[in-house]
């Protein structure tokens, strides 16, 4: 359980709507860091939709001693906590209130038996609601990471991401940006699919220097789906992990 874990940094992940690619985006940050040679975990907060373990190839259901529940462990040593992976099928909803995914994530953290961890990864269900608020209140952490694309209308919903962590005393450690541009391998160019991007400009008005992009790749699609997101190199995020192990 928690009181024998020891838990040394805390990241949450957060965006401001769904579909931006957060739990990539954590899942990524999470190889990156470990490649480094730390040792790292992975607790999916987003109970309504779970998608780490599918990214890691994991399907085995989680077992439990009387010390709390074993995470399941990814091929490269990353520990694992998803409600996935305790539900008889992977496909069956979680048809749940908020409170109870709330309770649920908060059980997550003090019930998982962690070990020790250098940096844990929590990936947040998008919005301002019951689990981000019980993540912020609950768990220590030490930073967030805003996941966010390039549409216009983002720009609005990050600053709201930033003002939350903002009341909650929390500081928003980077900004990135998911499906930024797409790469020709043809010509080399890079073209802005969804429009041009505010980046910069959002994290001027929220004060944040730490910002990463990601490009749009099918090679990263498919590395998802087919549970090899560890083999994935990602130079993206490099300046990120960095600064994560500034902190």
């Amino acid at each position: 359980s928690i009181s024998s874990s020891h838990i040394n940094k805390v990241i949450g992940v957060v965006s401001g709507k769904g579909g931006v690619g957060k739990s990539l985006i954590t899942s990524l940050m999470a190889v990156s860091v470990c490649r480094r040679g730390h040792k790292v975990a992975i607790l999916d907060a987003d109970i309504t939709g779970p998608s780490i373990p599918k990214s890691f190839g994991i399907h085995d259901q989680l077992v439990a001693d009387e010390d709390g529940i074993i995470p399941a462990e990814s091929r490269t040593g990353i520990k694992l906590m998803s409600v996935n992976l305790m539900l008889k099928n992977e496909t069956d909803p979680v048809i749940w209130r908020g409170p109870i995914l709330a309770g649920t994530v908060k059980q997550f953290w003090t019930d998982t038996k962690w070990g020790d961890i250098d940096y844990m990864f929590v990936d947040m269900p998008p919005g301002t609601g019951d689990v981000p608020l019980t993540v912020f209140q609950s768990l220590p952490l030490n930073g967030i990471l805003i996941v966010t694309s390039p549409q216009e209308l983002v720009g609005m919903i990050v600053e709201k991401a930033a003002n939350m962590a903002e009341m909650m005393n929390i500081p928003v450690l980077g900004i990135i940006e998911n499906m930024s541009y797409f790469k020709c391998n043809e010509c080399g160019k890079e073209h802005r699919i969804f429009g041009e991007s505010h980046l910069e400009e959002i994290a001027d008005r929220s004060g944040i220097s730490e910002i990463a992009r990601l490009p749009i790749d099918p090679a990263i699609a498919a590395a998802c789906d087919s549970g090899n997101i560890e083999e994935l190199d990602v130079p993206w995020l490099d300046n990120t992990v960095d600064m994560l192990e500034t902190l």
